[in-house]
């Protein structure tokens, strides 16, 4: 009987139990080290993000708080693969879902708080969306391939799990991953065209425009941070799951975990709590 395909810890043996695989699915033991460090900033930076939510009074971007909840669970389910078992399929599951499910609510939030620039500060020549309908048309790609991807990757661990071939799970997910980063790339189109816009109007009465300004160049840091993340994503599945970029983790702290950290902790430093106002209250806040 032949090896099975992908990475087995030669300093971890396989339990062999009802819920494992025959492989350990990430492609590597997950760095128990790294698991905890983004535990904890996460954890920390939602606790920022909550205290901002109250003292900015800005319920609508509560979002963020989701996701960070769920980036905390996700990196706790690779700690209990790194120390109990890193051959348990419901683990992979449970990280998978939470790290992939997260950075939807960061688009959301992303997506909100230019409709909010919006509403305070209407653009002479109008965007080809209202904003209404940017929450709408992108949230839905979000929620829409988000579960694409998560049924993939639960299909990928009943394969490893039964000895089966991934490459039909895979192809599931990478078609979730390819339209996520083609309707995120349109959003870019359209934040991008609300910038030129909004720095070539010559004055605006309703925002506090350097406030605004540098709102907008948070919003456009971020959103390039979520695409870069997804796009890695995108690669990393087009590879398959013995691939390179799937089995080295360095890969996935620098291009999942830091994109994702850098995007919470710009909005902890700008939050719009502070910097999305309208020109009479702006010099209430602190």
């Amino acid at each position: 009987m032949s090896a099975p395909q992908g990475y087995i810890d030669p300093n971890f043996p396989n339990p062999l139990g009802p819920g494992d695989a025959s492989i350990i699915i990430y492609g590597y033991t997950p760095s128990f080290a790294l698991a905890v460090i983004a535990s904890a900033l996460f954890f920390l930076s939602l606790v920022v993000h909550l205290i901002q939510v109250v003292r900015y009074r800005t319920p609508y971007f509560s979002v963020l708080s989701i996701g960070l909840g769920l980036e905390v669970l996700g990196y706790v389910f690779r700690a209990l693969s790194s120390r109990l078992d890193p051959y348990r399929v419901a683990f992979f599951v449970a990280q998978y879902f939470c790290i992939v499910v997260a950075p939807v609510f960061f688009s959301a939030a992303i997506y909100l708080v230019l409709q909010k620039l919006l509403l305070l500060a209407p653009l002479s020549k109008p965007l080809p969306l209202s904003p209404r309908s940017i929450i709408v048309i992108f949230l839905s790609f979000d929620l829409v391939t988000t579960v694409v991807q998560i049924v993939g990757a639960a299909l990928i661990g009943s394969a490893e799990s039964n000895r089966r071939s991934p490459t039909t799970p895979n192809n599931i997910l990478l078609a979730g991953l390819s339209i996520q980063v083609a309707s995120f790339g349109f959003f870019i189109v359209i934040l991008a065209l609300f910038t030129t816009r909004f720095l070539g109007e010559k004055s605006s009465s309703h925002v506090d425009v350097g406030r605004a300004r540098i709102m907008i160049v948070t919003l456009s840091l971020c959103a390039a941070l979520v695409e870069l993340r997804t796009a890695f994503r995108l690669a990393e599945t087009a590879q398959g799951v013995f691939g390179y970029l799937s089995s080295h983790e360095i890969l996935f702290a620098f291009l999942e975990f830091l994109p994702i950290l850098l995007t919470v902790l710009l909005f902890n430093a700008v939050h719009p709590g502070r910097f999305v106002r309208s020109a009479g209250t702006v010099r209430n806040v602190v």
